[in-house]
């Protein structure tokens, strides 16, 4: 049967890399003694608080369509939001409710790309990204970091990335996976590349309400950048609602009423008692989210204590999220290689950073999404199967 070329262009590493996640997964539903340090689904329950507000919601026979773009009341609370955080004057129509910052960052290429264009992303980035960005038919090209192992943004790179063809750069701040949380300064350099060069910028914001110090800088509160930038972001991390797909997109209002026209025959809206819930959690929520936030923060220096501590100066510290790179060059393996010998023998599945781009070689990503107990069990196999391959210099 015939297929569509677009399913050449929606595969590729990037859907590849989570084969190990699956079948730790699918080990763990069937019992095994395994422990899953490769996704970043948070393991907290939603707060009770928004899930009861989605139970009253569901009770009072909220199950019917709302409009596409989301409630108003749920768009006016993000677009607040919005607008402390960045100080730039937002309202209700600068915003589309959509499924998930994943649907948000497919819906925002669709609407800025097409066949023949090109978009830089900041390397290394989220797996999908590479299949977000050419299912529109605009090509990838990867603007690599700062070669100094800290995963900076090279502002020299993008600018040698950009040709006639870029329409937009991607990035994600904080960064999935390096946790990387780029600076003003940093971010004051890609803007001045966007305003010279006429470029859209897409930022993904997702894990901005898990930054541990500092604060969260948003690059559509530089000058000249409201009108050029798509602040995407959800309530999945922050507020451990990965399974609600609560997403939304800020933007120029010319692209939300596109973004608009693709939802009603995408998605034609979320359900009512997801979005009463996500009222909720924005109304509600700052103390859960600040409470998770520290548990990340205390989960983050137990493993990199505990890495660090038998293996060396192999973690690179993330600012935010749930995740860390562990460098694994020293064992003489791939990464791929290390993840199925890691999986096969000690039952911990990580994922191999390549897959999220050329920069992240050598490293592999760890989820801090376990508690504590069985984070440290988990270093404790790391460490045991790191320390054997090294002494007897097994060959995977």
């Amino acid at each position: 049967m015939y297929f569509s070329p677009l399913v050449e262009r929606i595969g590729g590493d990037g859907a590849d890399a989570w084969e190990i996640h699956r079948a730790a997964i699918a080990a763990y539903a069937r019992g095994e003694d395994v422990l899953v340090m490769s996704v970043g689904d948070p393991d907290f329950a939603t707060p009770e608080p928004i899930s009861e507000a989605a139970i009253a919601a569901l009770r009072a026979g909220d199950t019917h369509y709302t409009e596409w773009i989301g409630r108003t009341e749920l768009r006016a609370q993000i677009a607040a939001a919005h607008q402390e955080r960045s100080g730039v004057p937002t309202n209700a129509d600068n915003v589309i409710v959509l499924a998930g910052a994943q649907c948000g960052l497919f819906s925002a290429a669709q609407c800025i790309g097409t066949f023949g264009d090109e978009m830089i992303v900041l390397d290394p980035s989220y797996v999908t990204y590479e299949a977000t960005i050419r299912a529109c038919g605009a090509d990838i090209v990867r603007a690599q970091p700062i070669d100094d192992g800290r995963f900076r943004p090279d502002s020299a790179a993008i600018a040698a990335a950009i040709t006639a063809r870029t329409k937009a750069i991607f990035f994600a701040t904080p960064n999935n996976p390096t946790g990387v949380a780029y600076n003003q300064a940093e971010l004051e350099d890609i803007a001045e590349l966007a305003r010279q060069h006429d470029l859209w910028i897409v930022s993904d914001e997702v894990y901005a309400d898990l930054l541990f110090e500092g604060e969260h800088c948003s690059i559509a509160g530089l000058p000249g950048m409201a009108e050029r930038t798509v602040t995407i972001s959800s309530l999945s991390k922050s507020h451990a609602m990965a399974g609600w797909r609560s997403g939304w997109v800020i933007a120029p209002v010319e692209l939300t009423n596109h973004l608009s026209n693709l939802s009603l025959c995408m998605l034609y809206g979320l359900p009512g008692f997801v979005q009463a819930a996500a009222v909720s959690a924005l109304r509600d929520g700052a103390a859960a989210v600040a409470q998770m936030r520290e548990i990340y923060r205390r989960r983050r220096d137990l493993v990199i204590g505990a890495l660090s501590e038998q293996l060396g100066d192999v973690c690179r510290i993330p600012q935010a999220g749930m995740f860390l790179l562990m460098d694994i060059r020293a064992t003489g393996m791939s990464g791929g290689e290390f993840c199925r010998a890691l999986y096969r023998d000690c039952g911990v599945s990580v994922l191999d950073a390549s897959a999220f781009g050329a920069s992240a070689t050598g490293f592999v990503r760890l989820s801090f999404t376990l508690d504590e107990a069985r984070l440290v069990e988990g270093c404790r196999r790391i460490i045991n199967f790191v320390t054997r391959r090294q002494s007897e210099g097994v060959s995977p």
